[in-house]
C-alpha cells in the first residue's frame, strides 16, 4: 500500500472522529440535559457529573478539535514550537506524534464512558476499533517514515 493511500486512510479516520465529536460535543453543550440525543440524565448516575455539559466540552475539545487540528497538521506539516515541546517522539514531526496521542485519548475516553455508564454500547466497540486503526495505520513503516524529521530540521 502506498504512503498516499495510508495517509488518506489515517486522515479519513481522524476526520470521522473529529467531525463526529465536534457534532456530539456541540449537541451536549447546547443541551446538557441530553434531551437532544435522547439520553436521560440517569446515565450519569455514579459519575462525577450532574449533566452532560462537562463531558460535552471534553468531547468537543479532546476528540473533536484535537483530531481536526491533527488532521490539518498532517496535511500541511507546519512548524510549531509549542507542539514540538509536547512531542515525545523527537525524531518525528509533531503532527504524527499527535496522531498517537489522539488514539490514546480516544481509548481513555471510551474506557471512562464504559466505567461510568456500567455498560458497553456497540458504539464503544466501533470507536475502540477506530482508535486501534489510527494506531495501526500511523505505525505503518512507510507512513511513519514519511513524517520522520530530516536531519537539520526541528
Amino acid at each position: 500500500m502506498s504512503t498516499k493511500v495510508t495517509r488518506n486512510i489515517l486522515l479519513f479516520l481522524l476526520g470521522l472522529l473529529g467531525v463526529g465529536a465536534l457534532f456530539g460535543g456541540t449537541v451536549l453543550v447546547i443541551s446538557p440535559s441530553g434531551k437532544l440525543f435522547g439520553m436521560p440524565l440517569s446515565l450519569l448516575e455514579g459519575s462525577p457529573f450532574n449533566n452532560f455539559l462537562i463531558p460535552g466540552i471534553v468531547l468537543l475539545l479532546a476528540l473533536g478539535a484535537f483530531p481536526m487540528l491533527t488532521f490539518f497538521a498532517l496535511i500541511n506539516a507546519p512548524v510549531s514550537r509549542l507542539a514540538e515541546k509536547l512531542n515525545v517522539f523527537g525524531d518525528m514531526h509533531w503532527a504524527w506524534s499527535f496522531t498517537i496521542y489522539v488514539a490514546f485519548v480516544l481509548i481513555a475516553w471510551i474506557q471512562a464512558e464504559m466505567y461510568f455508564l456500567h455498560a458497553v454500547h456497540w458504539l464503544h466497540s466501533l470507536y475502540m476499533f477506530i482508535a486501534i486503526a489510527i494506531l495501526f495505520v500511523a505505525l505503518l513503516p512507510k507512513l511513519r517514515n514519511s513524517y520522520k524529521k530530516r536531519s537539520g530540521t526541528s
